[in-house]
């Protein structure tokens, strides 16, 4: 079946508007999407989308995380093994971590990093058949926002759509909850996220209402924040 932007889709399908947009730019296929010679097929089922340039992928829901290359992620560290630390980021497998890949890190000055850290780092390495590789730098080898989290902080899970919803520049809910209350928060597109508020209560409430956001029209999205807002002054 012949499918365009937006509509629903299911494996086998064939991605008929990403043919032609080939045809005049270079385009990126995403999650869910895989060319077989001169055709581009679905392979998973869910809504298939664009973002500009030209990036096309299918918005499924699911939680079981496939890495790809570039992703910024929420692991757990989980062991060490001599130089390499064990990460969960919620794949089919572990991703590996080295102590080199974090900025200004030598032999002799190594991070400091135990089992039971939350990492936010970015995959270097993601393909089929291959251990993930994370890493706390950038391309200029500075560590920006990557790195260990805050153990003050709280770490939860989410669908993967959620996380995509979040990250997207039209999602206004961080915005409007900045408003509300301060905090820091981490999201990883494997669907993990890590956040931290002034206190305890104020961490739960916002973590509520990320993950009543997924199922909140636009629209709502102000309301959901002064409702939360109103139940931390009812607390306080």
């Amino acid at each position: 079946m012949e499918v365009n932007i937006k509509d629903v889709v299911v494996p086998g399908d064939v991605a008929v508007e990403i043919m032609k947009s080939s045809e005049k730019e270079r385009v990126i296929l995403g999650p869910g999407l895989r060319r077989d010679c001169d055709r581009v097929l679905v392979t998973k089922a869910g809504v298939l989308k664009r973002r500009k340039p030209a990036i096309f992928y299918v918005d499924s829901y699911q939680k079981r995380y496939v890495p790809n290359r570039g992703e910024n992620v929420v692991g757990i560290v989980t062991q060490k093994a001599g130089d390499i630390y064990r990460v969960d980021i919620g794949a089919g497998e572990l991703a590996s971590l080295s102590y080199l890949a974090f900025e200004g890190a030598t032999k002799k000055n190594r991070p400091d990093i135990v089992v039971g850290d939350v990492i936010f780092a970015k995959l270097l390495v993601a393909s089929k058949g291959m251990e993930p590789e994370l890493i706390c730098v950038d391309s200029h080898g500075k560590k920006g926002k990557l790195g260990v989290l805050s153990p003050d902080g709280m770490l939860f899970d989410c669908s993967l759509s959620l996380a995509r919803k979040l990250l997207h520049p039209s999602c206004q809910l961080l915005t409007l909850l900045a408003k509300e209350q301060a905090y820091e928060i981490a999201i990883g597109m494997n669907g993990k996220i890590w956040m931290k508020a002034r206190s305890v209560h104020e961490t739960i409430a916002a973590c509520n209402a990320i993950l009543a956001a997924e199922n909140t029209p636009p629209a709502e999205m102000p309301a959901l924040c002064s409702s939360i807002a109103r139940n931390l002054l009812r607390i306080s």
